[in-house]
């Protein structure tokens, strides 16, 4: 009979990742398996999903804890659970590809133990492996201390005997790093260790390290604390020279890469220093030499609790360094100066810095803002973020973005308005004033609402976000839809401005037949036809590879003008990243494409109907009160698997679902019964979304900030 292996996977609140990692285990090649599940307290829905999973596999057993006892409690009950020949510890939020178990029963012979490699993966991200013909372990013998450098047990199978006959076991005084003592011992007792690479083990890094963090993603100052607990504790515990040796080394590799980060960032060096000194003191001095001449300096003043000195020393060494890495581009060489000069001078209260889109534009919400502040307060002095000249009237000055007036002027400006991100290396200034005026109402879920497996590539995504919105003093809301939203999706704290929508301004003040007659001669397009307006949304599975993008126009146009030009033409807005790969030479004279223009509230104007998707155009648009046709041609497939909906679709839209240009057609030629079939449904959305937009917005916005600051 084949040994069994008995996997022990402690769960605690990982809804969003236990099924995917129990199913990798039910998937195994080596089926003799013992799956030993500890739910350690969990109050989100990984109970129920266990429930369900384990009716799946008779192998599965579940035990239940009622409070978390910490992941190391967990692991030792499984540990008394399991009654398998060998033992295999799992996250669960982390998988297995298939071959992970038999490659290592296969090679694990009469060694104790035997481990694999790890592979950091994404939320979002599946990988293929493709494993050899055959394959053979890498043996440790004198060297074997050289492996608690991982200090991390996944992916080591043990033989339950050994793990039982030595008493080894995990740490259950502290939550992090608690499988330490069990590594060392395990690699302690053993006299070879082999490794096998093609044995490999899915670490997921998770994309929500605020609300929904793993254990490793807890806060700085907590992670260091735990670090030091860790080290002080196995320093007393194991004498043995060698590892004596490996945790001064660890200590001093973690100082480098972890507190000296805190202390950079934070510039708290108190809240951790008397801590650090007094696990310092305990290493071998004679391990600093080993360092560079900064880094020793820094050490010896560690180690002798000097924290003045030290303040001195590491202020010395981040300034080199800083000026070092300056000196590498052009855009490094901006931000030493940004940090280590242009911030040393006094700010300016009377500067203000507007960005839109992040200086791709003259446009949106900071564009009103700015010309009621310069028409009305020309005593402020305006600069400009751009990416390249654009005509901008009034006073302002243009700086191109990451330029050196673009540094400068964040450095020194009391105010920031943009209505998108600035990099997370700008300090704001403590009397500083940010307004985040944001780009519209939100349709797609974003930020913290958006579901970790279905979020951003960017395992750091709703992190940046939540270190974004601490820097925001105020925020623009176009409704108290939007404002309920922002709130919770950002995390955000501070004044939520709830009076419309700056960029709405002007479907108020110039909508009016004279100013849109003005504006179709602008753009050149012919007076004597109706307009339809087609803006779809930027779709997230787009993106194919670096700077390439997959589009394809579904909707007919050809169709359209057969059916539609003798009074209507077409006016394309598209997403900037595809705006280009459109070919309208076919149909010229009934299709235009205007998505260069920046000023999208325009086009709104001179449109008789709009036809979107999932674009929070049609929020804005709404306040015009004129048809809005939604063509939804992949709404289940942009519902379920890329982003999700804050509305009901099919219940809460002023206007038809269509998924068909032919339907997108009988609908234009029969508008005046579908205005008079959503009468009451329009009414009731622009209750909802539009009340708060009356003209003033701008002007009320300028008040709100600058009058009262």
């Amino acid at each position: 009979m084949k040994s069994i292996v008995s996997i022990i996977l402690p769960v605690f609140n990982t809804e969003e990742f236990i099924e995917d990692s129990l199913t990798s285990i039910l998937k195994q090649s080596y089926e003799n398996l013992e799956i030993i599940i500890i739910d350690n307290g969990s109050y989100d829905s990984s109970p129920k999903i266990l429930d369900k999973l384990k009716e799946r596999d008779e192998r599965v057993k579940l035990y239940r804890l009622e409070n978390n006892q910490g992941p190391g409690y967990a692991r030792n009950l499984g540990v008394q659970k399991a009654t398998g020949n060998y033992l295999y510890f799992m996250d669960s939020d982390d998988y297995l590809p298939r071959e992970t178990i038999k490659i290592l029963m296969n090679n694990i012979g009469d060694y104790p133990l035997i481990f694999g490699s790890h592979r950091n993966v994404k939320s979002d991200k599946a990988i293929t492996i493709v494993y050899p013909g055959e394959v053979s372990p890498k043996l440790y013998k004198k060297n074997r201390f050289q492996l608690l450098k991982s200090r991390s047990i996944l992916n080591h199978l043990i033989k339950r005997e050994y793990v039982l006959q030595h008493n080894i076991k995990f740490s259950e005084e502290y939550y992090l790093f608690n499988d330490v003592p069990f590594k060392i011992s395990a690699v302690l007792e053993a006299e070879v260790v082999p490794y096998i690479k093609e044995a490999v083990y899915f670490k997921r890094i998770r994309n929500d390290s605020v609300l929904n963090p793993s254990l490793r993603q807890c806060s700085r100052k907590k992670y260091a604390l735990s670090f030091f607990s860790m080290y002080r504790d196995n320093k007393n515990k194991f004498k043995h020279v060698k590892i004596q040796k490996e945790l001064d080394k660890q200590l001093i590799h973690f100082y480098g890469k972890s507190v000296v980060k805190y202390f950079n960032d934070l510039v708290d060096i108190e809240d951790l220093f008397a801590d650090l000194s007094k696990e310092m003191s305990r290493v071998d001095k004679k391990l600093f030499k080993n360092h560079g001449f900064f880094a020793r300096r820094e050490l010896k003043a560690i180690f002798n609790e000097d924290e003045k000195k030290y303040r001195r020393i590491h202020s010395q060494h981040e300034f080199l360094k800083d000026l070092k890495n300056g000196l590498k581009t052009k855009r490094k060489r901006l931000r030493f100066l940004n940090k280590h000069i242009f911030r040393r001078l006094p700010q300016k209260d009377n500067l203000v810095f507007f960005e839109s889109f992040l200086g791709r534009s003259y446009s949106d919400n900071p564009k009103y803002i700015y010309e009621y502040l310069d028409k009305h307060y020309p005593e402020y002095k305006t600069v400009w973020s751009t990416r390249k000249k654009t005509n901008i009237p009034g006073n302002a000055k243009q700086v191109q973005r990451y330029s050196l007036g673009y540094f400068y002027t964040l450095a020194r400006a009391k105010y920031w308005i943009t209505n998108s991100q600035l990099p997370l290396y700008f300090k704001k200034r403590e009397q500083g004033v940010y307004l985040q005026t944001w780009h519209g109402t939100p349709l797609k879920r974003i930020g913290f609402d958006v579901n970790d497996k279905k979020s951003s590539s960017d395992p750091k995504y709703k992190e940046n976000f939540y270190r974004q919105s601490r820097r925001w003093d105020y925020m623009n809301a176009a409704n108290e839809f939007s404002a309920k939203i922002f709130r919770r999706t950002f995390l955000f704290e501070n004044t939520m401005l709830k009076l419309g929508y700056p960029r709405n301004d002007i479907l108020y003040n110039k909508n009016n037949s004279e100013d849109i007659m003005k504006l179709k001669k602008k753009f050149n397009l012919p007076t004597n036809k109706k307009i339809i307006l087609y803006a779809p949304t930027w779709r997230d599975d787009g993106h194919v590879a670096k700077g390439k993008y997959n589009f394809s126009l579904e909707l007919d146009l050809k169709a359209m003008q057969e059916k539609l030009g003798s009074e209507y033409i077409v006016i394309l807005r598209m997403h900037y990243l595809i705006s280009e790969k459109i070919d309208l030479s076919d149909i010229n004279e009934f299709a235009f494409n205007l998505s260069d223009h920046p000023d999208i509230g325009e086009l709104y104007l001179i449109s008789d109907i709009l036809i979107t998707d999932y674009s929070s155009v049609f929020f804005d648009y709404a306040n015009l009160k004129r048809p809005i046709l939604f063509y939804t041609y992949d709404l289940e497939k942009y519902r379920d698997e890329l982003r999700g909906f804050y509305l009901d679709m099919e219940k809460d839209l002023p206007g038809p679902i269509l998924q068909t240009t032919e339907k997108v057609i009988d609908e234009i030629i029969n508008i005046e019964q579908l205005q008079l079939d959503y009468a009451d449904k329009y009414a009731d959305f622009y209750e909802r979304f539009c009340k708060w937009d009356d003209g003033k917005a701008s002007e009320n916005t300028v008040k709100e900030i600058f009058l009262k600051d």
